[in-house]
């Protein structure tokens, strides 16, 4: 098995890497600098996410997407490959910074990931800001995942992922399952996670990141720690003791200004026994996987993933027949 290893991709950076990066640094990363300053710019963006669900965004023709509903949120089924396990799952909560985007706007990522692992994902739409707190998203994560082994589904056929604030809500139910004392999905998959939301300044790749200002950053997790304890493993993951959690596939870009925290939680997970696939690709901007339309590196890294799982499932036969 190689689950327990890191990962620096080897390889020419793409044309097309260059030149979404170069685009990146000169409108996202300066946008996200002017308006990310005040209370009334995440309500607007919030209202921007919220119109992102009327537009089409249709995958391929080969996808099939149908609807979900759980008790307080809602979110939608992806099929996409051939021989799914409908035993299985996978259930994905999608980034946004916990205050935009949808299931909707990470379809790019979702029905790849139900193509690599070989199973039907359920993307959920958790609540976020600024209506909704940290507290809420948490409770649907753990509601979705209750509505899965209340569906038949076992614990260890489901598979957990998210990618930025959602790989911060990934880590936050793998350690809120774990302290419940629920039965544990079978790995997890984190694409850039945000996992520190104490108030730290974030001096690596401060100038590097192409998309992410460091200190709209720091000012994004005051504001959603307001009124709680930011070094508490549920608002911080990073403090998290990861004893007993499943194995950790966990990607990041070199240049990313959350790339240290990804390292960290790999390096805490790893010393609390957990086994870790830490992969650090060069130079690829926050959240690249999402970017497989255009990105060849993307389109590998997905790759990457499926082999990731395979060991997984080679782990896990060798333990039952043991």
């Amino acid at each position: 098995m190689h689950i327990d290893r890191d990962v620096y991709p080897d390889y020419p950076m793409s044309w097309q890497a260059r030149t979404l990066i170069g685009l990146m640094r000169g409108t996202l990363k300066p946008a996200s600098s002017l308006l990310l300053r005040h209370p009334l710019a995440l309500d607007a963006a919030a209202r921007l996410g919220t119109l992102s669900r009327l537009l089409p965004m249709t995958p391929p023709s080969h996808v099939g997407i149908v609807p979900a509903r759980f008790s307080d949120c809602g979110g939608e089924w992806i099929r996409a490959g051939d021989g799914l396990d409908e035993r299985k799952a996978l259930l994905y909560f999608h980034g946004g910074g916990y205050f935009s985007c949808s299931p909707r706007t990470h379809r790019p990522l979702t029905w790849r990931l139900s193509v690599v692992a070989r199973r039907p994902v359920l993307a959920l739409d958790y609540r976020q800001g600024p209506v909704h707190r940290l507290a809420e998203s948490l409770a649907d994560a753990l509601d979705a995942y209750s509505c899965l082994l209340a569906r038949g589904h076992a614990a260890s056929d489901i598979l957990l992922a998210g990618d930025s604030a959602g790989g911060h809500l990934c880590l936050a139910t793998l350690l809120a399952l774990r302290d419940r004392g629920m039965p544990l999905p079978e790995a997890a998959l984190c694409l850039s996670p945000w996992a520190d939301l104490t108030d730290v300044p974030r001096r690596a790749n401060r100038w590097q990141d192409p998309m992410l200002p460091a200190g709209r950053v720091r000012w994004l997790a005051r504001h959603w720690t307001a009124g709680l304890d930011p070094r508490d493993p549920l608002v911080s993951p990073v403090n998290g003791d990861y004893t007993g959690l499943p194995p950790l596939m966990i990607v990041t870009g070199s240049t990313e200004v959350l790339r240290d925290e990804a390292r960290r939680v790999a390096v805490k997970a790893r010393r609390d026994g957990v086994p870790v696939r830490y992969e650090e690709w060069p130079r690829m901007p926050h959240v690249f996987p999402i970017l497989a339309d255009v990105l060849p590196e993307a389109r590998m890294a997905f790759r990457h993933m499926a082999a990731f799982l395979a060991d997984v499932r080679g782990r896990t036969f060798l333990e039952d027949a043991a």
